[in-house]
This record gives structure tokens, C-alpha cells and sequence, in this order.
């Protein structure tokens, strides 16, 4: 979503709130990309290699991007949640017949197969270069703060509503797996915790 006045650009991350945010506040944009997701959740070197072209020059220097991350754990356990449901079973992105540990040890395999090619955020956030791209970030788990800035920032009131909510799934993992997860997706978490500060 651009909102030209405010000089922002929000970027939507799957799986942090993005549909209920656009929900609050899209009709209100001067610019939304709605559909087909693969487009609306354009990550930053996207936007600056497409989007960012269609502004002139003094424009793109002012614009700022704003994304929302989620803690790594519960971003994978939301994406486990989500590739469980109907219309995927029997196809190799379904997550019904796994547990969350397959889960995660499939999201850390390079390549990850099928049920476990979500992405990470880290790499949605940044440029080509692997630099940090966004100007704003802020965390999923304390919609107040973004809340508060896009009010600050646009003028709009913005009250979200809970959308697209994954079915609940047990989303426990061993400790071990959890502290491989820590180590070896260590910029999700440093990622997580730069938005929480």
C-alpha cells in the first residue's frame, strides 16, 4: 500500500497481520496491490527493481517502506497452520500429515521441499545486496506501536480485526530443534528483535 501524503509505503509480509491491516486500511491508500498474492506480497528488492520506478526521482528519495515481522517460531507455526488446511491436501505443499518438527527441519533444508518453501523474512526485508531495506519495522506481537505510528504518520484511525486466522495446531518442538533453529536462522531472530527495540 503507498499512501503519498505520509510518504510511506507498506510492505506486506505473509503471515503478520498483513490482510487485516490492508482490510483497515486499504480503501484509504492512494496506491493497493490486492491481488494475486505472489504481487501483493511484493518484498523489497521487488519493489525497488519494479514498483519504485514508476515514481520520479525526488519522489523515490522520500518515500519511506514500513514491514511488520513476526517472531521466527510463531511465523513458522502460523505457515504450518495455514498449509494444513482442506484445499491443499494431497499436494506436496500440504503441512496435514507432518508435525511441526518435520515442519521446521524441512524449512531448514536448502532447498526446502514444497510444504516448507515459505521464505524468510530476513531475506523479504532486504535489498538486493542483503542490506536491511526498510525504513520501519515493527513487530507482530505489539500491534499498538504500529498502530500508533500509521495514525501519527497518515492521519487515519486504524482499527484491525483479526482475518485469515490459521486453524489451531500443537506447534511444540523439541529443544534441541529449537536451539538449531536459533543458530542456524540466527538473522530471523536478529531481525525479530531489531523490530521489538
Amino acid at each position: 500500500m503507498v499512501f503519498w501524503k505520509a510518504r510511506l509505503v507498506i510492505l506486506a509480509v505473509p503471515k503478520t497481520g498483513s490482510e487485516a491491516l490492508e482490510a483497515a486500511l486499504a480503501p484509504r491508500a492512494d496506491m493497493a496491490i490486492r491481488f494475486p498474492p505472489f504481487y501483493r506480497h511484493m518484498n523489497v528488492a521487488w519493489y525497488e527493481k519494479s514498483l519504485k520506478k514508476l515514481f520520479l526521482p525526488q519522489d523515490k528519495a522520500r518515500l519511506e517502506t514500513l514491514a511488520v515481522v513476526r517472531e521466527p517460531v510463531d511465523w513458522l507455526g502460523s505457515w504450518y497452520r495455514y498449509r494444513a488446511r482442506a484445499d491443499l491436501d494431497g499436494t506436496e505443499r500440504s503441512t496435514r500429515a507432518l508435525g511441526f518438527a518435520e515442519f521446521v527441519e524441512g524449512w531448514l533444508a536448502e532447498p526446502p521441499p514444497a510444504f516448507a518453501n515459505v521464505g524468510r523474512q530476513s531475506r523479504f526485508c532486504a535489498r538486493s545486496d542483503g542490506s536491511l531495506g526498510v525504513d520501519h519495522l515493527f513487530a507482530y506481537e505489539a500491534p499498538e506501536t504500529l498502530h500508533a505510528f500509521l495514525e501519527a504518520r497518515t492521519g487515519l484511525a486504524v482499527r484491525t480485526e483479526r482475518v485469515n486466522v490459521s486453524p489451531p495446531r500443537d506447534t511444540a518442538l523439541p529443544e534441541a530443534l529449537r536451539e538449531r533453529l536459533r543458530r542456524e536462522a540466527a538473522a530471523e531472530f536478529e531481525l525479530h528483535a531489531r523490530a521489538r527495540r
